[in-house]
């Protein structure tokens, strides 16, 4: 299985966005397109919710709640923290629905959105901060210091054995169908290497080896991005914590059908990079 390269056609405009001015005129421009985020970290979509829904801008450009996240063709798309008027959908149903470039605008949205509830005040000294940069950085004037969205790591990894059966875990809070490969946060030091070593070992006694990337996703809830890898193991004794994990195993590409038709097992939801992963492997395409 290859990295996967992004098709989506969702430009940054990151030179343009450091002009208030241009961000401004973008908010008047007559292709503009804005979707609101409600504080539950949906979006607003069409009836059946998995098309995203966005009105054109109204009103004076606002800068302290009008979000650029970028264009498209031309056309700039704003995100605003508000209750969409008709129906609306989380990334977790559209993710596996929208084209990637909708994917994309509707992720960073959210992304944005979020960052700004959560941080409108200096983590330094607490004074309030400024906007700026259409809604990618903020300012605090007191400290004359630039604060930026930020980013949590998380690895998430296949694990193949010597027959080339995947390993699957069930997460302590999940319902009791509910297995995904097993991922965690990288600690503070850590390289992304060191993070997929130690959660493995952590999680189910596992050492590794053949350790190798595979491709990423970004996952705001709140600001994770999600890092593949695949491995394999050094044998298949597995023992897990007990605690995050309850029970893991591995699993043959036919045992895991079976179990999966039969309602046994309940596999990650298709927008998510647990699924592209899990799915490559079914497919023959994952190796280590």
């Amino acid at each position: 299985m290859e990295p996967w390269v992004s098709t989506s056609l969702l430009e940054r405009v990151l030179d343009g966005r450091l002009d208030s001015a241009w961000v401004a005129e973008q908010w008047r421009h007559t292709g503009a397109r804005v979707i609101g985020v409600d504080d539950r970290s949906n979006v607003s979509s069409d009836d059946t919710g998995d098309q995203l829904r966005w009105i054109t801008p109204g009103g004076a450009y606002d800068p302290e709640h009008h979000f650029l996240i970028g264009s498209v063709d031309g056309a700039p798309w704003f995100a605003v923290a508000a209750t969409p008027e008709g129906p609306s959908a989380s990334l977790r149903q559209l993710g596996g629905v929208l084209p990637e470039t909708e994917a994309d605008i509707a992720t960073t949205a959210v992304a944005l959105v979020n960052w700004h509830r959560v941080a409108p005040y200096c983590g330094r000294c607490g004074a309030l901060t400024e906007v700026r940069e259409g809604g990618h950085m903020r300012w605090c004037e007191a400290c004359q210091r630039a604060r930026f969205p930020r980013t949590d790591p998380a690895v998430i990894v296949a694990i193949l054995d010597d027959a080339d059966r995947l390993l699957l875990g069930h997460h302590a809070g999940w319902e009791p169908t509910r297995v995904s490969i097993l991922a965690g946060f990288v600690e503070a030091g850590e390289s992304l290497e060191m993070a997929v070593h130690r959660e493995i070992r952590e999680e189910s006694g596992l050492e590794l080896r053949s350790l190798r990337y595979v491709g990423s996703q970004p996952w705001p809830f709140p600001r994770s991005l999600m890092l593949g890898f695949v491995a394999r193991a050094v044998g298949a004794e597995v023992a897990v914590d007990g605690a995050e994990i309850e029970w893991a195993n591995f699993y043959t590409v036919g045992e895991l059908d079976r179990l999966v038709d039969a309602g046994e097992l309940t596999l990650p939801m298709t927008s998510s990079i647990a699924s592209r992963i899990i799915t490559a492997w079914r497919e023959g395409r994952l190796t280590a």
